[in-house]
């Protein structure tokens, strides 16, 4: 990734020792105008879900970017009202969501490259949603909103019909034993909630260096009537030149691992009832 969307370098501190973090009482958040840890509660039913929360050390300059500009950039998906994108983006732009962005370096660069594009990214990892805040702030890009929470009850209920010009999924857990393979994201329910949502014509796009997790995404991609394949031979296509090849993309590369892309478009409505109604 090129030189200026890397975060800046975090304030020194002494060897051996971690990054120090915000002392706060008991019960305080952790961070008071930031991200909250559970922002849809017990509003909604209890189910089988794609991800897991990790709990890891956000540094000061994470903590820092959580606190100045959430209020400003972030959004807590508490399934409580219905989001308008323009309103939320301050223009009227085409927004794609991005359904785990990781530390976020691919989707700030993938935000730089097309201004013209709204990501709203979501992901339940606060370093990450920390950093990329940081690299939104520091590189003047005003075209990216993060989300904390569940992507399920932000498209169910908070986003309108065909609200969405394009999703993205780059790098969804595998959940490889068998036994799990029901928690994995890219499932026949999941595409009917996703088409609600996506207007005709818009881009799905999934990445995975799991082999069997591709095949099972292209299986159900094929099978679900409102998506067409554009590889035009029916398979998987070249990673097309807006998404950037990551530092893990590429340490699985050089180890000997298969990335596969997976791009589907919107094809016309069907009567339908969302799911959930």
């Amino acid at each position: 990734m090129s030189e200026f969307l890397s975060s800046s370098p975090e304030e020194p501190h002494p060897v051996g020792e971690p990054p120090r973090e915000h002392p706060r009482a008991k019960g305080e958040p952790r961070f008071p105008d930031g991200p909250k840890a559970d922002p849809a509660g017990s509003h909604f039913e209890r189910r089988i879900r794609s991800f897991q929360p990790r709990r890891s050390r956000v540094t000061a300059g994470q903590a820092d970017a959580l606190q100045r500009l959430w209020p400003k950039w972030g959004l807590d998906i508490d399934g409580q009202r219905i989001i308008d994108p323009a309103e939320l983006f301050g223009a009227d732009l085409p927004v794609v969501l991005e359904i785990g962005f990781g530390m976020g370096e691919a989707t700030a660069r993938m935000a730089a490259e097309d201004p013209g594009t709204g990501i709203l990214a979501v992901d339940v990892h606060t370093p990450g949603q920390g950093n990329l805040l940081n690299l939104a702030d520091q590189n003047g890009l005003s075209n990216i909103r993060v989300a904390n929470g569940d992507a399920i009850i932000l498209l169910r209920e908070m986003l309108p019909p065909d609200s969405l010009s394009g999703l993205r999924v780059y790098f969804p857990d595998p959940w490889p034993k068998k036994r799990h393979h029901k928690r994995r994201l890219i499932q026949p329910e999941f595409l009917d909630l996703a088409a609600t949502r996506l207007a005709p014509g818009a881009l799905v796009h999934c990445a995975t260096d799991w082999e069997p997790y591709a095949e099972q995404m292209l299986e159900v991609l094929t099978a679900h009537p409102d998506f067409e394949n554009t590889a035009t031979d029916g398979g998987f296509a070249p990673r097309p030149g807006f998404r950037p090849l990551t530092r893990f993309e590429g340490q699985g590369l050089e180890k000997g691992h298969v990335v596969n892309d997976l791009l589907f478009r919107r094809v016309h409505h069907r009567e339908q009832h969302t799911p959930g109604d």
